[in-house]
């Protein structure tokens, strides 16, 4: 079962390395959009029903709940993120594609898509005059990706480093709403 069927797919813009390529050229955290979540929600609960249809109006019961927080998200946020006059935000990898389509946001990274390897002297001095000329006043880390290379950037820009979830894993505990309503406060607070 693919969860991300009907999904518009993201094409990754340039591909860093060899190893970027060998991935694809999409790319895969469809997840951290909003509403491709909601669309890979719907696909799920259609393949359990599926399978297990005596159990149809618990799916559906779940599903509806989910889509609700999700639409309370959206319905709450575009709005603040649209009044915005900057939308752009650098991250530790480039993971956040579908989350800037929801919001009509831009990611900056310290690292591709696929998040291998440490980035270049030449991106990282780009990186780091795009935070100078930008008054960016925070670079957000995830678990997943060593943050030493977003620290050393932090310090060399004066900004504050903060935690957005790629929800790859259990960060934190936090269920993938709560890692979602963070990731969205956080973003929205310091690009006020």
């Amino acid at each position: 079962m693919e969860s991300s069927k009907n999904v518009k797919a993201i094409e990754v813009e340039e591909h860093e390395s060899e190893e970027d390529q060998e991935h694809g050229d999409y790319d895969p955290h469809t997840w951290l959009g909003l509403t491709s979540a909601k669309v890979q929600a719907k696909n799920i609960t259609d393949a359990l029903i599926k399978i297990d249809e005596k159990n149809k109006d618990f799916y559906e019961k779940n599903y509806k709940q989910f889509e609700g927080e999700l639409d309370k998200l959206l319905n709450e946020y575009q709005p603040k993120f649209q009044a915005l006059k900057n939308k752009n935000f650098v991250t530790g990898h480039a993971a956040f594609a579908y989350f800037c389509r929801d919001f009509g946001l831009k990611q900056n990274s310290v690292e591709g898509v696929f998040a291998e390897g440490e980035p270049t002297p030449k991106k990282l001095k780009t990186l780091t005059d795009y935070c100078k000329e930008n008054k960016v006043k925070t670079i957000f880390v995830e678990d997943m990706v060593s943050p030493k290379v977003s620290e050393t950037l932090a310090k060399e820009v004066g900004a504050d480093i903060k935690t957005i979830y790629t929800v790859e894993s259990s960060e934190d505990n936090k269920s993938y709403i709560q890692s979602m309503e963070s990731n969205i406060k956080e973003v929205y607070e310091s690009l006020k």
